[in-house]
């Protein structure tokens, strides 16, 4: 069965090519295919050559965007003991401890992201089939399982996003928002090109880049020359 497309849809992809754009170009294509009425995300799709069902071909990390994400995050942090005001006089919209495991237990999900010290992490793990499946689940490869309480929500507040390739060895993340301008969302991709580079699973052989598309939230897929991504050098800002 053919998915339905939407009327808008349908027109703003006759306006993108069957072809790797470069990137500047593809979004600034990006740009003007955003015509939803609410302030889209920019996002990329990345297919990478890896099966992520071998442990050597996993890919779990975080990227600063330079330019930040254009999102306010609520943040939450379970913690104990002086921890606890720490997080809460560094920015932290939720802070617990026991009874914040409890409170999400009982279906409270009121943040964006969940920042555990280590030794909490025994009680958060009964947690796992709640937030697991939303992506929320704190792991030290993420940056959200930490002592440093106070860097970390800086950071992820200011642009720090965690992501992960799917079971596919797809790579979905949200790099931006479409209100950035062209060179800024540049700017972004670039730093999360550089991440997936740089973090590269041990396992993966062969072509590792496979193909690249942009989009805005509503908008059509946008396939990004990925040599051209990769060769771009940008100056120490």
């Amino acid at each position: 069965m053919t998915k339905k497309v939407s009327k808008r849809l349908g027109e703003l992809q006759k306006k993108v090519e069957s072809r790797p754009y470069t990137p500047l170009e593809a979004l600034e294509l990006l740009k003007e295919t955003a015509t939803a009425k609410f302030p889209e995300s920019a996002e990329a799709h990345i297919r990478l050559g890896i099966d992520p069902k071998y442990s050597d071909q996993q890919l779990r990390t975080t990227v600063t965007l330079p330019k930040g994400t254009g999102q306010t995050i609520r943040v939450a942090v379970i913690a104990r003991g002086e921890k606890v005001n720490e997080a809460s006089t560094s920015g932290a919209d939720i802070v617990g401890s026991e009874e914040l495991i409890d409170q999400i237990q009982k279906g409270m999900m009121d943040f964006d992201l969940l920042i555990a010290t280590p030794d909490m992490m025994p009680q958060v793990a009964k947690l796992g089939k709640m937030l697991g499946p939303r992506g929320l689940m704190p792991s030290p490869k993420g940056g959200t399982v930490t002592f440093d309480i106070a860097q970390a929500i800086s950071e992820f507040k200011a642009g720090k996003l965690e992501f992960r390739a799917d079971r596919t060895g797809i790579v979905h993340v949200m790099f931006g928002k479409t209100a950035f301008s062209a060179e800024d969302l540049l700017t972004n991709l670039k730093a999360l090109q550089d991440t997936i580079d740089r973090n590269r699973p041990s396992g993966a052989k062969g072509r590792y880049w496979r193909t690249m598309f942009v989009s805005s939230t509503m908008g059509p897929s946008i396939e990004v020359d990925i040599t051209a991504l990769r060769d771009l050098k940008f100056d120490a800002a």
